[in-house]
């Protein structure tokens, strides 16, 4: 494990999920928000934001989140491990609101400086984008992880029990064992203990 995807809508938790993945295994991490936006939430041009995105995949180790969904066939090529974060938009929803509450007036730490929370038209703008591109969205990964290539392991977390069973493997050194290129895996569990029912 050495070049780390993660992917999902917005609220899925992809940024805490990076963080953890990289306290436990010391790979970097790099959030997609940094590129999307410049200090004090100024877009970056597509353009833009497609060589700096391509400067992350050039490196050796990484463990890169977010979208910008143009360029997920190259992070595919470099990756060795996708992970799909595929949570039901309720609990995104739910997830967003609550983020935004907690860092109301201040910034993430997955987002530049400056980027500050607030509550206002851009906010409810966001909450109707999730709600209405959950279809789409949902689907366009789905396609690209039906057939992946022949590289590249790939898990679909969809439950928070899934996340820390997945996390408690890679602590444990078992995911390397369980993780084959090519196949789509679904909810890892650790070994039962010897004896175990």
């Amino acid at each position: 494990m050495e070049r780390v995807m993660i992917v999902g809508g917005p609220g899925s938790g992809k940024s805490t999920l990076a963080r953890a993945l990289g306290a436990v295994t010391g790979l970097p991490v790099f959030h997609m928000d940094h590129i999307h936006y410049a200090p004090g939430w100024v877009p970056r041009e597509a353009e833009v934001k497609d060589w700096m995105t391509q400067e992350v995949h050039r490196k050796a180790r990484w463990i890169f989140e977010g979208g910008h969904s143009r360029t997920y066939e190259q992070r595919m090529a470099r990756a060795d491990l996708m992970i799909w974060l595929d949570f039901p938009v309720g609990l995104r929803l739910f997830r967003v609101i609550r983020r935004q509450l907690r860092y109301l007036g201040k910034t993430r730490p997955d987002l530049p400086e400056g980027c500050v929370e607030r509550l206002d038209k851009g906010a409810l703008d966001f909450f109707i984008w999730i709600w209405r591109t959950r279809k789409v969205s949902r689907a366009r990964i789905a396609e690209l992880v039906a057939e992946p290539p022949e590289h590249l392991g790939v898990v679909r977390l969809a439950s928070r029990q899934d996340v820390a069973a997945f996390l408690a493997l890679v602590e444990a050194g078992e995911w390397r064992r369980q993780a084959l290129p090519g196949q789509v895996r679904s909810a890892p569990r650790p070994a039962a203990a010897p004896g175990a029912a």
